[in-house]
């Protein structure tokens, strides 16, 4: 190397040698612009996939949380069912007389003729 420093080289200028210039400089400008190209597009990939990723996270949470409501809901209709089949059968047994006076005797202490109604106190269990 020491030798190429101290002797000055002169470049040939022909024609061929400014067409291998010139064919250099074009691959490196398309290099370059390939390479931006590329960089583009793994740019616009890498947002493209954080926006479907946080999509998809979203929606599952949001499938959970539903989920977990429709069980709550389920169990909900189900005690509701229960309440409704006991207000039915209440429904049906207060249209049965007798079964409205022995109501009417034991919560509002009313008697038939020359019935007398004694209330006696609760027994403590000790």
């Amino acid at each position: 190397m020491s030798l190429a420093k101290d002797r000055k080289i002169t470049q040939l200028q022909s024609q061929y040698m400014q067409q291998q210039e010139r064919k250099d400089q074009i691959l490196k400008r398309r290099k370059r612009g390939l390479i931006r190209r590329l960089t583009l597009f793994g740019l616009i990939a890498a947002v493209t996939s954080v926006i479907v990723l946080t999509t998809l996270i979203s929606q599952s949470s949001a499938i959970n949380e539903k989920v977990h409501q429709k069980k709550e809901l389920q169990t909900q209709l189900t005690e509701l069912q229960k309440d409704e089949k006991v207000l039915e059968e209440e429904i049906v047994k207060l249209n049965d007389d007798e079964y409205i006076a022995k109501i009417a005797r034991r919560d509002y202490f009313l008697s038939e003729d020359n019935e007398i109604i004694f209330t006696l106190p609760k027994k403590d269990k000790e």
